[in-house]
């Protein structure tokens, strides 16, 4: 697995010096720098995030782009927002994650099986990044994908990742046509080369204050991706190294 990890960790390094969308440098780097009141005394990562987890996972749960306050401040994804208070006391409850609770990249959170990505790295205005700039950031979503080997299950957390994985398999020659594969809550897949997928709906906080995802919801989405992918419940590993 040492092979897997480093190739993962050069996957990243590059990643977070990424300038491809001018758009979406300019806005991360002007969040950081003006910040949010109760952030005031936070430094921001302010810059493309990396993906993190188990190098040998075989579940991947991938997600829309990192939260202008959230991931583009404590640059690790899904951490310091909403979206990732929801996420993380379900892959806790699942076995994935060794704690609940998720604030920084140093807090000590481990991942076993399980690799959380998303299909932009940059945090763009209004949670809305552009075709262009998702097309930009999909040749790090294909790489990614590749150097996981041992991957079985991808869980997608929302229809835009949805989308965005169906296009990585047409982009990968997986998938000539993606008729009848249509984005619902627990939806599931299976691409002809045996991935499967898992549908779900974002645990942003539009779904999760308005009940549209439950708790229960999610917690049933991720432990049907660890009974497709085989995924025993052990104990946790190291985590990923992130710069």
């Amino acid at each position: 697995m040492a092979v897997a990890s480093s190739s993962l960790e050069a996957l990243n390094a590059r990643i977070i010096i990424c300038k491809r969308c001018q758009r979406l440098s300019a806005y991360c780097a002007e969040v950081a720098r003006v910040r949010r009141r109760a952030y005031a005394d936070c430094a921001y990562w302010g810059r493309p995030v990396p993906s993190f987890g188990d190098p040998g996972a075989r579940v991947l749960a991938l997600g829309l782009a990192p939260g202008a306050h959230g991931s583009n401040r404590t640059g690790r994804m899904f951490t310091g927002d909403g979206s990732g208070d929801f996420l993380f006391p379900v892959l806790h409850e699942s076995g994935f994650a060794s704690q609940s609770m998720s604030v920084s990249r140093d807090d000590g959170m481990k991942l076993k099986d399980l690799w959380i990505s998303a299909l932009v790295r940059c945090a763009p205005p209004e949670n809305k990044p552009a075709p262009e700039e998702q097309r930009n950031c999909a040749p790090w979503l294909d790489e990614e994908i590749g150097l996981l080997a041992n991957l079985r299950v991808v869980v997608c957390l929302g229809k835009i990742a949805f989308d965005g994985l169906l296009a990585h398999a047409r982009r990968s020659g997986q998938l000539a046509s993606r008729s009848g594969m249509i984005f619902a809550h627990g939806a599931e897949f299976t691409l002809p080369n045996g991935l499967g997928v898992i549908a779900s709906y974002h645990p942003s906080l539009q779904n999760t204050n308005t009940g549209k995802l439950t708790r229960p919801m999610l917690l049933g989405v991720f432990q049907r991706a660890r009974e497709l992918a085989g995924v025993e419940l052990t104990c946790v590993c190291r985590p990923l190294a992130l710069n």
